[in-house]
Order: C-alpha cells, then structure tokens, then sequence
C-alpha cells in the first residue's frame, strides 16, 4: 500500500471510529472512565514512578479516575505539553494544584514553570486500536515520535485507553507507528507484552 492509499485508509478508520466513540451517551462514557480505575492493579508503581496521563478532549475517555488511582498507589503524574508541530511532546509535572493552560492545540497543559519530567509510563489516547498492539492516533504522529524518543533512553510502558467500541479488527501501521504494551478499556485489558 502506497503512503497516500495507508493515509487515504487511516483517515476513513479514524472517521469510523470517532463516529462510534461520538455515538455513546454521556453516562456511558463517564461510567466507561470510572471503569478504567479497575485496572489500576496492571501496573507496578510506586515512590519514584512518574505516569504521564493526559487531558481528555472532545470526547475521548477521561483518564482522571485511572490517574487518581495510580497517584494513590504511589506514582507521581505529569501531562502532555506539544512544543512545536512536528516534535516529541515533553512532559511537566502535575498536581490538582497545577495551573494549566490551553497549549498549541488549546488542550490543557501545565505551564512553563512546571517541572519537565521523563515518565516511565505513558497513558495514550487514541482513535482506534487492534488487537495486534496498534493504534491510530489523530494523524499528527505526536505520540509515535515521542514514544520513540523515549524507548530510546529507557524501558517505558505505553498503555492506550479506549471505548471498546474504539476496536477495530486490523489497523494499517507503517514503519513509523509505535506499538502499544497494553490497551485499557471499559471492559477489559489488552496485553500484548504477554
């Protein structure tokens, strides 16, 4: 598959599964998040162990329970901070005290005098996902650069959080496209470290 044919076909995925991430109804989607909580035992953490989660857009599923779970198992937590189009995203420090800002994309982000840190996992959010560790992303390659960038200096874990709905039987990857360790639904964990 030629490189605008692989796009051409991501682009249509993507459509299809925000359409059925859009299609659930709030209680639905605030339970969904709730549930991810659950899975808290899925990770080894602890004092010392930073996990990079981030703020949920649109309708994505809120990662805030899952956070504050692993936050009371001993991890410290950071955000997402896009520095440029085309770059690794950095990672700050963050509390419920942060003072966030609307970054690059208007997402809130920790502002500049948080602390950059390295997180040692990452929560992902995605498009879609199959069960082979793939992911679609929102076509910036934002987290594909920096997964790369960090698997380079460290062993990370990079968990995508999904609607179920958000799975898709294959997905087309290309040489660039960093795999996921696990995806955490509202129903169950995907582990493809096993």
């Amino acid at each position: 598959m030629d490189d605008s044919s692989l796009q051409q076909s991501k682009n249509h995925l993507r459509q299809q599964a925000f359409a059925r991430r859009d299609a659930l109804d709030a209680s639905k989607r605030a339970a969904a998040a709730q549930a991810l909580a659950r899975h808290v035992t899925r990770f080894e953490v602890g004092p010392g162990c930073i996990v990079a989660g981030f703020s949920a857009i649109r309708t994505e599923i809120d990662p805030s329970a899952l956070m504050d779970a692993l936050h009371a198992r001993g991890a410290a937590l950071a955000l997402p901070v896009a520095v440029g189009r085309g770059q690794p995203l950095v990672f700050r420090a963050w509390t419920k005290d942060t003072v966030l800002v609307r970054g690059l994309y208007g997402i809130l982000e920790p502002s500049s005098d948080a602390e950059e840190v390295e997180p040692d996992i990452v929560l992902v959010p995605l498009a879609a996902f199959d069960r082979r560790g793939h992911r679609l992303g929102y076509g910036g390659g934002y987290y594909d650069r920096t997964l790369q960038k960090l698997r380079r200096s460290k062993r990370i874990m990079a968990a995508g959080l999904a609607f179920s709905v958000q799975e898709i039987d294959e997905l087309p990857a290309d040489a660039h496209d960093e795999p996921l360790d696990l995806v955490l639904t509202e129903r169950d964990v995907i582990d493809f470290r096993e």
